[in-house]
């Protein structure tokens, strides 16, 4: 008696290793598949802020098998506190305060380091991690994808996933989607932990539209964000020592918490520098590429949506090409299942930041006098009973598809 040869092994290369790479690789590797992730940075990126799992993302977590790592290492995050200039809260959002859904603050904020830590070390013995090095070109060979990296190096799979960020330099093999600017700049810093730093995020608005956020993580520390905007674009371009000084100057008059952060930045905290922008890509594929995450679908950078959505998408990808006939069909039915999901992100406009962030100080007083009407009794009933977030859920109620 003879037999054929073995079955080959469908093999996925997928460009990212944050969080929607790492994830698409713990699915496809559960369903059989090879993979192998390609990154740009030299090792796993372990710095990030909170980001959030709502939604059906929390199911996805769940279906993975991650649930009890993810709990583990929350933030420990117990709501979001609007404060005046002199320290005092305005309004507070307790999470889960009065039985509502997420608010501000999620049932599972998780750093981002925190979260891809998790998500590689659950994928590392049956994925070939390649990081320092990138894509450089592809070629679509119709029944094969080959890919060549920057160190020289040829490979060949039956899909390419780029699972980059919102200015993801691999776009550009499914679609030359331009970034859609909103005006608005984010500094992130992990700054030292004191005393008075509490497990609220501490939201202090200032007037011409600037911010100043602080966040508590699980590693000791302290997440702090200072954010503005401008109407000149692309500060995020300059190099390090530009933009701590147009930090210094853009936050020298303002007062509560301010004044510590860029002095700790300057001191050797990290600091990270970003954006805020859009992108909506005419397609999400091209034969036997495709995109996931915020390189397909990124309404803010922020917002409560991301990390939801790269976990759902990771998780759909995988079930469409492992169950599809073949993969450019599976890659039409990937982006036809995503799209009730990506329709709930929230949806972010540069008129809506600007209100969100006040340019006078009656403005900042308009805003926490609704932000206590909408954390009050009557304001909670009426969001419990209308269905509303004060934060996009992002993949909250479509259902999820099974997959064998």
């Amino acid at each position: 008696m003879t037999t054929g040869p073995a079955p080959r092994t469908p093999h996925a290369i997928i460009s990212g290793a944050g969080i929607g790479g790492p994830a698409l690789a713990h699915q496809l590797n559960s369903r059989g598949w090879r993979t192998t992730v390609i990154e740009r940075f030299p090792q796993r990126r372990d710095e990030g802020q909170n980001v959030d799992i709502r939604g059906a993302a929390r199911e996805v977590v769940r279906r993975m098998g991650i649930d009890g790592d993810v709990r583990a290492a929350t933030t420990g995050e117990i709501g979001t506190r609007f404060l005046r200039a002199d320290g005092s809260p305005a309004a507070s959002f307790p999470v889960g305060s009065a039985g509502e859904a997420d608010g501000p603050t999620a049932e599972l904020e998780i750093l981002r380091g925190e979260l891809s830590r998790i998500l590689v070390e659950r994928t590392q013995l049956d994925t070939d991690y390649r990081f320092g090095t990138q894509i450089v070109d592809v070629t679509d060979q119709d029944d094969r994808v080959q890919v060549r990296l920057s160190g020289g190096a040829t490979l060949d799979a039956d899909l390419l996933v780029v699972a980059e960020g919102l200015r993801s330099r691999t776009r550009r093999f499914v679609d030359e989607a331009d970034v859609n600017e909103l005006g608005m700049y984010f500094a992130y810093a992990t700054i030292p932990r004191v005393d008075g730093d509490d497990q609220w995020w501490n939201w202090q608005h200032a007037t011409n539209h600037r911010s100043v956020h602080l966040r508590p993580d699980n590693l000791g520390t302290t997440r702090a964000i200072l954010t503005f905007i401008s109407d000149v674009r692309g500060l995020d371009d300059l190099d390090p020592v530009a933009q701590r000084t147009i930090l210094r100057a853009t936050f020298a008059d303002v007062g509560g918490a301010a004044p510590r952060i860029p002095r700790a930045i300057d001191d050797g905290a990290p600091m990270y520098f970003s954006a805020v922008g859009q992108v909506r890509p005419r397609r999400w594929s091209n034969g036997r590429v495709a995109l996931l995450g915020d390189s397909a679908f990124c309404n803010a950078t922020f917002g409560g949506a991301g990390t939801s959505l790269a976990l759902i998408g990771a998780y759909i990808l995988a079930g469409e090409v492992a169950t599809a006939g073949d993969v450019p069909s599976a890659l039409n039915s990937y982006r036809r299942a995503m799209m009730p999901f990506v329709a709930t992100a929230p949806d972010v406009k540069e008129r809506v930041l600007r209100l969100a962030n006040p340019r006078s100080h009656r403005g900042i007083r308009l805003l926490h006098a609704g932000a206590r009407l909408a954390a009050g009794p009557v304001g909670r009933a009426v969001s419990a009973l209308g269905g509303a977030r004060l934060a996009g859920i992002g993949g909250d109620g479509p259902s999820l598809p099974a997959y064998p």
